[in-house]
């Protein structure tokens, strides 16, 4: 059986069963945030995937995304310069797969990733616990209701159709709402800034 920590799982519905806060930025974006991955550790993480299988730039950041529970997706700008990177120094190849570039683990890139086994241990480790402190206590709840909030909304719009007055009416409460919490933010002072 293949370990949680070799595997990427971070447990059961982590985090919280959640997509998590994904495209509006998690950890790792942003002023005052942690940083996801120390300089030259993404590199390990994205090898780890694709030797889990073959996949092209996109599916490299979709899986990541999903391995982090929606928590953290990295840019383009930082996966394909990776990828290109694995590439130069013999550790992937790039095949042409139904017109688009995907990569493969080559063996030296395996013999790599066996000889820094224990700093990908180290790197899981500590983006699941980055992860699990962002997400508890205060912050869980409001990546809980965060969530239900856009579901709900999104499946409900999508039924009525984009003629239904309903629609524009909670788009309307929907940009006060996202105006009070600005000016919630800017009220409180940044704990960052003390």
């Amino acid at each position: 059986m293949t370990s949680h920590r070799h595997g990427f799982d971070f447990g059961a519905g982590f985090p919280f069963g959640a997509r998590g806060f994904g495209a509006w930025g998690g950890p790792g974006r942003g002023r005052g945030r942690r940083q996801m991955f120390e300089s030259g550790e993404i590199k390990f993480v994205i090898l780890r995937l694709l030797k889990e299988k073959p996949r092209h730039g996109y599916e490299v950041i979709k899986a990541l995304e999903e391995k982090m529970g929606g928590c953290y997706t990295p840019s383009p700008g930082t996966v394909y310069p990776t990828l290109q990177l694995l590439e130069d120094e013999g550790y992937v190849r790039a095949v042409d797969v139904g017109g688009k570039k995907t990569y493969e683990v080559t063996p030296e890139g395996d013999k790599y990733l066996e000889e820094h086994r224990d700093l990908l241990d180290e790197i899981v480790d500590r983006v699941r616990e980055t992860v699990r402190d962002f997400t508890g206590g205060a912050l869980g709840e409001l990546q809980g209701e965060f969530g239900r909030l856009a579901r709900d909304t999104f499946r409900t719009a999508w039924r009525r159709g984009p003629d239904d007055p309903a629609v524009r009416r909670v788009a309307e409460i929907l940009k006060k709402a996202a105006d009070d919490i600005e000016l919630a933010w800017k009220g409180t002072p940044d704990k960052q800034e003390g």
